[in-house]
């Protein structure tokens, strides 16, 4: 799960931070298998909050359902990169407030979601959704902070790291574009319901991200 690979990343780290001479690449041998369970691990997060960006969304528009998926893969395959090159000295710098910049972002947002869907007029249902970039990166941010942690125990195994990122990446383009399409039909159906559904899934991301980094979860 993606809690449980929290857990095990934060104790790599701390082993990377006792060792200051640890390179990348000197520890056991992590197998593609593993490579794809902790992409779909860390995708969960992106999936969660694709399905929000697909319930939002007037009319199905594969250009904005791309977009949307490309960003959350980007985010998804930068942050492993950059945990696994600032490798030992990163972890201690993000560890003590990672989780409350997440918790913060994914709060903001899906409280203004909830928000708007109490206040949205029914005759809005069946308009064309503009895409909201700002909203996109946000989201695209506070869910793939956790991701660079697990860069950072890819730093002490024996793995390729572009062939890492690569499958972490194309694993949540894949599950966040079907995302955006489930999320689009339920909000078709449900619109106001769904929206506000949406928000509360972020608020709950959110805390549960804070939970885990307050080790109480």
């Amino acid at each position: 799960t993606l809690s449980g690979t929290r857990r095990h990343t934060r104790s790599r780290g701390v082993t990377v931070a006792d060792d200051k001479h640890a390179r990348p690449g000197k520890g056991p041998t992590m197998s593609l298998w593993s490579i794809w369970l902790v992409g779909f691990g860390v995708s969960a997060d992106a999936f969660a909050a694709s399905l929000t960006s697909g319930v939002k969304m007037g009319r199905f528009n594969y250009r904005h359902a791309l977009i949307i998926a490309l960003t959350f893969a980007g985010f998804q395959a930068a942050m492993p990169l950059l945990g696994w090159l600032m490798a030992a000295n990163f972890t201690g710098f993000l560890d003590p407030f990672d989780h409350w910049i997440a918790f913060a972002l994914l709060a903001i947002i899906g409280g203004k979601m909830t928000w708007e869907a109490l206040q949205a007029d029914e005759g809005d249902s069946g308009q064309e959704s503009r895409l909201d970039l700002r909203r996109l990166l946000i989201l695209g941010i506070a869910t793939s902070i956790d991701a660079a942690a697990v860069g950072v125990s890819f730093a002490m195994l024996e793995v390729s790291i572009l062939l890492a990122i690569l499958c972490i990446g194309l694993i949540t383009l894949v599950t966040s574009f079907a995302a955006v399409g489930i999320g689009h039909r339920i909000g078709v159906r449900f619109r106001r319901p769904a929206e506000f559904l949406g928000g509360v899934v972020l608020i709950i991301i959110g805390a549960r991200i804070l939970l885990e980094g307050l080790a109480l979860f």
